[in-house]
């Protein structure tokens, strides 16, 4: 407590005498306290003495930064803007990591207020030369109707000629929802960055969730822009994006780095696709270019989030056999009259992926009985690892399923389980799932065990 109240003594500026245990610290410890420190506390630590101020301007303490932008003015403290310029100023020199989280705006002014920080924030990265490798724009949601025209215009193409001139090994752009033109004129701008001879500067991830609108499907026009990223390891996308032009440049996206001898040639190793009820599903994928594209990248893994999708055509338009499909997430919040099951998905689909699939997660509100489709599927699954179901299923089946983890399934270390029902009194179930869970208290420690009823509320 001492020690602690004299740090803090410290920091506040007081006039007494710094205690020499903290003044004598290494810098690499005092490196290490400071890395706890907020941001404003850094600035006033830095004032207690000599020592402390060459140790707060290690670059190691202003690699990562986070700033949060909503346009929004005080007149009790500086503008979000014109704070995030002001770091870049100082400490921008050091910066490596940056991630910008956006509140979308409702009104114009703070649309423009928006406009103005994220261009001011970008221009004054390019004049001190930060030495970026990530950058994250995350939330901007361009499609709203608050961003007029022009503000729109000049934060994508702020932004373009940010990307140009960076060498950015990770870009993070989700939800952005540009609208099918500006979107490609900014993935035109990182491809242009790829061209250039920067053998540092090569992408390997790129995370565009919800980077384009749901207007226009965006997939006959998207392949073009990845042909020059050939060093990609880690893709996020949405649906709409994907197609059989864009799996053939994903495989054989490399080749042309093969002429450079002192380049170590990259697979894509992560691929995340991202399905929502808004998105358009009209593309035909290939089922061979997906084994193709698996067998050119041996150690790919593809991660499906499906969000509302509740269509069994469009699912298994979707979910083709030769996807080495190791992650599945799915929401599907379906109303009494919803005509719409779950036992497809569970009986044909999924199973296709027994020798794949690690994760599973469902978020099923339909109240049909799936105790034995899900009870069949962690039977036929040889890989699954962590498994999450909020569902309508009986408590019996939480038994049933610790007995197969236990005598089938040893590789099953999480097992997560929210079983909803209609019941306002819950308590005989909740004494039922206790009954069954306390005969099972000698579970293996690397197994994480977690099972709650929960009333559902139907809105």
């Amino acid at each position: 407590m001492e020690s602690t109240w004299d740090f803090t003594a410290a920091v506040r500026g007081r006039r007494s005498k710094m205690p020499s245990r903290w003044g004598s610290l290494p810098d690499l410890c005092l490196e290490h306290v400071f890395g706890f420190l907020p941001y404003c506390n850094r600035r006033n630590a830095a004032l207690v003495c000599h020592h402390w101020y060459r140790v707060m301007h290690s670059p190691s303490l202003w690699r990562f930064r986070v700033f949060q932008f909503s346009g929004r003015m005080s007149i009790y403290r500086r503008s979000e803007g014109l704070s995030a310029v002001a770091y870049v100023r100082s400490m921008g020199i050091y910066l490596k990591r940056l991630q910008v989280l956006v509140y979308p705006p409702h009104r114009n002014f703070r649309a423009q207020k928006l406009e103005q920080a994220i261009n001011d924030l970008l221009t004054e990265l390019l004049r001190v030369r930060a030495p970026l490798q990530s950058f994250s724009l995350v939330g901007l949601e361009l499609d709203r109707c608050c961003w007029s025209v022009e503000p729109k215009d000049r934060i994508v193409s702020g932004l373009c000629h940010f990307l140009r001139r960076s060498t950015l090994t990770s870009v993070c752009l989700n939800d952005m929802r540009n609208h099918l033109h500006d979107g490609l004129e900014v993935l035109s701008a990182l491809s242009h960055s790829q061209c250039q001879d920067h053998p540092r500067a090569n992408i390997s991830s790129l995370q565009l969730k919800g980077f384009f609108s749901s207007i226009r499907p965006a997939y006959p026009s998207v392949s073009d822009a990845f042909f020059h990223l050939h060093s990609l390891t880690n893709l996020s996308l949405n649906y709409t994006c994907l197609s059989n032009d864009l799996l053939t440049v994903l495989q054989h996206g490399h080749q042309p780095l093969q002429q450079y001898s002192s380049r170590k040639k990259n697979t894509l190793q992560t691929f995340s696709l991202y399905c929502t009820l808004n998105d358009l599903y009209q593309q035909l994928v290939s089922g061979d270019l997906w084994a193709s594209l698996a067998s050119s990248c041996s150690n790919l893994k593809v991660k499906f989030t499906v969000d509302q999708v509740i269509n069994n055509n469009h699912l298994a338009r979707i979910l083709l056999p030769e996807i080495p499909l190791t992650e599945y997430t799915m929401t599907a919040f379906c109303t009494p009259d919803t005509d719409w099951s779950a036992k497809p998905l569970l009986n044909d689909m999924l199973p296709q992926y027994r020798y794949s699939l690690q994760y599973l997660f469902l978020d099923l509100t339909n109240d049909e009985p799936l105790d034995v489709e899900l009870l069949q599927l962690v039977r036929v699954c040889e890989c699954l690892e962590q498994l999450t179901v909020w569902a309508f299923l009986e408590i019996k089946t939480v038994e049933r399923l610790l007995h197969i983890r236990m005598t089938e399934r040893n590789s099953l270390n999480t097992i997560r389980m929210k079983i909803y029902t209609l019941d306002d009194d819950i308590k005989e179930q909740e004494d039922q799932l206790e009954k069954i869970l306390s005969c099972y208290e000698l579970l293996p420690p690397e197994l994480e065990m977690f099972a709650i009823v929960y009333p559902f509320i139907d809105s």
